[in-house]
């Protein structure tokens, strides 16, 4: 009697991604909140309690303004320090649940001064009350990235950048400074002596560039002394800029159903992180704003895994570039990079 053939399970790229050792470098903590914790909030704020409907509808607009819109409607419910420490504590409970060993989260810093004129400390010892809890209790690290909103201007954000140059040697996990916001109505340059200041205080350097003008906002932002990019998306228009942030391992924060969302990209065909890592650049995938896009870090990843082909060597490669381009202390990135290594890539068909 011939021997019963064994059957083989189909291999399950989503559970591969989600256990697969990695980082988030682009997460804004305002754009972990989801719908229902939005609901939870509105119970303490507004006269009349949102329904789970209405903050649904929230979530839906058709292009970058419209998310900019969206974004303001959810932070505007974010008052106090236990609200703050409840939004931190359940981004981290999210990491955790989708193999993220280290994040480092930007926090609209920027949005409280200019726009709420609420004082800070308070709600950052929140924030840090959830870090604490979070990384206790499910073993992800945090750290911040205090971000300003350039189109309110360098006033503002010196604000903001100096904010955090004070706080950071009484709160370690503050490790860098950005701008985001609407690169039309302000680039990169007019934050250059600010970078400079940041940069003395110890403080890394990021920046949003090239997501939703061309490649001179890339430009500007490397001109000014960014260490990683946000987004990219422009930089496959000029070949000599793509060959400087391969030469210089340049890091970019890439999130693809962000700059579909936002309308930055038009067609997912057209998004050019494929184009990138064949040209070499240090391409990381994030997910930027979770909630609002309806995504997470794992189904970035499984997208670039079915939507461009990228091999499972491929997304544990990318996994290490998260590690690498983080802002972590040499021993601990190697640490976590040996995880990375260490996690076996099964043979694809």
């Amino acid at each position: 009697m011939p021997a019963r053939a064994k059957s083989v399970r189909p291999f399950d790229a989503e559970s591969w991604v989600r256990h697969l050792p990695k980082a988030e470098l682009h997460l804004h903590l305002e754009g972990t909140i989801a719908p229902e914790t939005l609901v939870e909030l509105s119970q303490s704020k507004d006269a009349e309690t949102l329904t789970l409907e209405a903050a649904r509808d929230l979530y839906h607009y058709k292009d970058f303004s419209g998310f900019m819109l969206a974004f303001k409607a959810i932070t505007e419910r974010l008052c106090t320090p236990d609200d703050y420490e409840l939004i931190t504590y359940r981004m981290i409970e999210a990491l955790a649940s989708q193999g993220v060993m280290h994040a480092e989260v930007y926090v609209s810093v920027g949005v409280v001064y200019y726009w709420r004129r609420i004082e800070f400390e308070p709600l950052f010892a929140g924030m840090e009350r959830g870090r604490i809890r979070g990384e206790k209790e499910f073993g992800v690290s945090v750290l911040w990235i205090f971000d300003a909103v350039r189109h309110f201007g360098p006033e503002e954000a010196e604000r903001v950048f100096r904010k955090a140059a004070e706080l950071m040697p009484l709160h370690p996990s503050i490790i860098g400074i950005g701008i985001g916001g609407d690169e039309r109505r302000t680039g990169a340059e007019p934050f250059r002596e600010l970078y400079t200041e940041a940069k003395k205080n110890g403080l890394h350097l990021t920046a949003h560039a090239g997501e939703t003008v061309g490649p001179e906002g890339i430009w500007s932002a490397l001109n000014i002394g960014a260490e990683r990019i946000g987004h990219a998306l422009s930089a496959g228009n000029d070949p000599e800029l793509i060959e400087v942030l391969a030469t210089k391992q340049v890091p970019v924060e890439i999130c693809i159903t962000s700059n579909l969302r936002t309308g930055c990209c038009a067609r997912l065909e057209d998004h050019p992180v494929r184009e990138y890592l064949e040209n070499g650049l240090m391409v990381t995938l994030n997910s930027d704003d979770p909630a609002l896009f309806g995504s997470d870090l794992c189904a970035e990843y499984c997208l670039a895994h079915t939507e461009f082909q990228l091999t499972l060597e491929h997304l544990r490669e990318i996994a290490g570039n998260s590690i690498e381009a983080s802002f972590l202390p040499p021993r601990k990135k190697l640490e976590l990079l040996q995880r990375v290594e260490q996690y076996p890539v099964p043979m694809e068909n």
